[in-house]
């Protein structure tokens, strides 16, 4: 009898069919970002970023070019198990013979059709964008879609209506829906004056943005913020105000687990939306005392997200996004690192009897639901989890093929 073997027999004994949980993982997409590869540079014109967020460290070998990010992306993807989509924000527009003369206001399809290309021919699930409101010189004096100046305020309008119109287009090219997630770094460094105005402004623009767009191929989402380097006073786009408009425009609110207060988990703000939403949306990431973006690792909070997502049957219902970039270590493993942790907290979660633990809560049997979640607890999921990398033809050890890529790729690198 294989560990494997053993480990199935084990679990049905708990009630678990480990096969199935094996089987619905592999159905369970998860939206890997293309900003890990490049510290969130992207390809139209900016050096570093802005609006509140930055990328630490100096480890070597980030990808420069279009052709880079690609390779480095193939690689990544190739070590990661499932299914996967792609992540990609409009500062990584193929510009070509239009870098210059279009701005963002002016993005269309066109220039991010080779990211289409690119994804097919990876066999990935659909591809899925973002607006990018920042690191760019018309942000004026830190504010987009919020600016009291109405030229920068319609500027960054019209970059989300074209957000909209590209996420429809790539949404057709999948036969999927694609996931638009609208963040602003809008904020302010010191206590304001008026909080209401600058938040009156962005429903305003968030109203003209979504006026019109394809219903059948886009899921516009808002995510929310508490502060930001340089706007630790005040956000405009902070979680009440997100979660209200989600609510009365009917779409859908992005929650992400470094946005918040650090006494606030995402996990159990997953069934709270569960329950008047259709469609929750997440960016995965591991914060570090406030949002630092670190690789998201298996941890306990991030088994309770996955808990939440398989025992309310939200498995098509959330949708499930990775955000980290990581400078500090090699930024192939980091992507790596993080999707599998995704992978291994859905695959704990499908392999707890999640049915009998709500029973047992259902009938007030408190004693015994503490009691058999601990026991679950040393059930042999790693045997699992490793059947089930052997079955997506892959290995535990996945840091001795990215050594190799580094020595023979990222070392080639001028």
């Amino acid at each position: 009898m294989t560990r494997f073997e053993s480990a199935k027999e084990i679990y049905k004994a708990f009630g678990v069919d480990a096969e199935a949980a094996i089987a619905a993982l592999k159905e369970i997409p998860v939206s890997v970002h293309c900003w890990q590869g490049d510290d969130v540079i992207g390809f139209d014109g900016a050096d570093s970023l802005s609006g509140g967020i930055q990328t630490t460290g100096n480890y070597p070998y980030r990808a420069r070019t279009p052709e880079e990010l690609f390779e480095d992306i193939e690689k990544a993807l190739s070590l990661m198990p499932g299914k996967k989509r792609l992540n990609v924000h409009a500062c990584y527009a193929f510009l070509g013979e239009d870098k210059g003369k279009v701005d963002r206001d002016g993005y269309t399809y066109k220039h991010f059709e080779k990211w289409v290309e690119f994804a097919k021919k990876l066999g990935l699930d659909g591809v899925d964008f973002n607006p990018t409101f920042f690191a760019h010189p018309k942000m004026k004096d830190g504010l987009s879609l919020s600016s009291p100046d109405e030229e920068t305020r319609k500027f960054w309008v019209e970059h989300g209506k074209r957000s909209l119109e590209i996420a429809a287009e790539m949404g057709k090219a999948f036969s999927k829906p694609a996931l638009v997630n609208i963040w602003i770094p809008d904020g302010f460094k010191d206590v304001p004056s008026d909080r209401l105005g600058p938040r009156l402004r962005l429903k305003k623009s968030l109203d003209e943005m979504l006026a019109h767009y394809d219903k059948e191929w886009v899921i516009p989402a808002v995510e929310s913020k508490v502060f930001g380097i340089g706007v630790e006073s005040y956000t405009v786009g902070n979680n009440e105000f997100y979660q209200n408009y989600a609510a009365k425009a009917g779409i859908c609110c992005l929650l992400d687990n470094g946005h918040y207060h650090p006494t606030e988990v995402v996990s159990d703000k997953i069934p709270s939306l569960l329950a008047f939403y259709d469609k929750v949306a997440l960016h995965v990431t591991r914060p570090v005392r406030w949002d630092s973006d670190h690789v998201v690792l298996f941890e306990d909070e991030l088994k309770e997200i996955a808990k939440e997502i398989v025992r309310n049957d939200a498995t098509k219902k959330v949708l499930i996004g990775l955000d980290y970039f990581d400078a500090s270590i090699n930024r192939i493993s980091a992507w790596v690192t993080g999707q599998r942790a995704m992978q291994k907290a859905l695959l704990y979660a499908l392999l707890l009897p999640n049915q009998a633990l709500k029973s047992l809560q259902d009938e007030g049997r408190f004693t015994e639901q503490m009691v058999l979640g601990e026991r679950v607890k040393t059930l042999p999921f790693g045997d699992v989890w490793e059947e089930y990398l052997k079955r997506e033809n892959l290995s535990d050890d996945y840091y001795s093929e990215i050594a190799r890529y580094e020595q023979t790729v990222l070392r080639g690198r001028k």
